[in-house]
């Protein structure tokens, strides 16, 4: 027995976060997300069959995102780089505020009740599901982005809320350039790029945020699964890395063969159901 469950059990766990890695990879390459709004709801089923406290399930979830966000974000991002479809110019914009709202949001995991981590995922996706389905040309915010302050704010919003929810940053950086007219495709290959921001320092911030959960909750250092540093499962990361990987590009040809409005009404319907996973739980 390891952490409660026969042999049986456990390998169903690892086969199916073998499987999920390859499906997270694709959907990185197709949507820019860097895989993570797929990878927290299927590690908190996996972390709640394995025994993990409901207090740091949540954040669990998403450092182990995080973590495994890195490389596959990395390789989506040079795959649509390659093509030229990443804006350089909203890079630089934002790298820096990007950068602060992921420090922000690491010191807040370590503080805030697991019910905020659920409340942000589903506002969020569900706010961009209905603005993808329901897309109309004229729900516009500008012919082109703000200069000023407001395009940092808008970075740092993107870093914070990308680290309460454990994804790379798509699904906000793909709604505000869909919101200032900017095709989703490069909306996407964008996103990848500040997937790369947003996971390296956020996986670390979750290192450091678990670290009093660790303490308070000795039986989640101690499991052999999910093998956790803070609130990153190195089990989960080993597990679901090599498939992502090896799918990535092959979402980011996907993506590229599908007509925009296609393209939108995909995303946005799996958003919605993801969404609706942590609507039950919080009932």
């Amino acid at each position: 027995m390891v952490a409660g469950l026969n042999a049986s059990e456990l390998l169903e766990l690892a086969l199916l976060l073998v499987g999920v890695g390859a499906l997270s990879g694709f959907l990185a390459g197709v949507f820019g997300i860097g895989g993570g709004a797929i990878l927290v709801p299927v590690f908190y089923e996996c972390f709640r069959l394995a025994g993990v406290p409901l207090e740091v399930r949540m954040p669990l979830c998403i450092g182990t995102s995080l973590a495994i966000i890195i490389p596959t974000s990395i390789r989506s991002y040079r795959a649509h780089y390659a093509r030229g479809a990443v804006d350089m110019d909203i890079l630089r914009q934002w790298w820096l505020p990007v950068l602060v709202g992921v420090i922000a949001g690491s010191v807040t995991a370590r503080y805030a009740p697991e019910r905020l981590f659920k409340i942000v995922f589903v506002m969020v996706a569900w706010s961009a599901a209905a603005r993808l389905l329901l897309a109309r040309e004229t729900w516009k915010f500008g012919d082109d982005f703000p200069k000023g302050p407001l395009m940092r704010i808008y970075g740092f919003g993107i870093g914070l809320l990308s680290t309460l929810m454990g994804v790379g940053g798509g699904l906000f950086s793909n709604l505000l350039m869909t919101f200032y007219g900017r095709p989703l495709h490069q909306g996407i290959a964008t996103s990848s790029a500040l997937a790369v921001l947003i996971s390296i320092p956020g996986a670390i911030g979750y290192v450091y945020a678990g670290w009093p959960a660790a303490a308070h909750y000795p039986d989640v250092a101690a499991l052999q699964w999910p093998f956790a540093i803070g609130y990153v499962s190195l089990i989960g990361a080993v597990l679901v890395m090599p498939t992502s990987l090896w799918t990535a590009p092959l979402g980011v040809r996907a993506a590229h063969a599908m007509s925009k409005r296609n393209l939108e009404l995909a995303f946005g319907c799996y958003l919605f159901i993801v969404g609706g996973r942590f609507v039950i739980s919080l009932l």
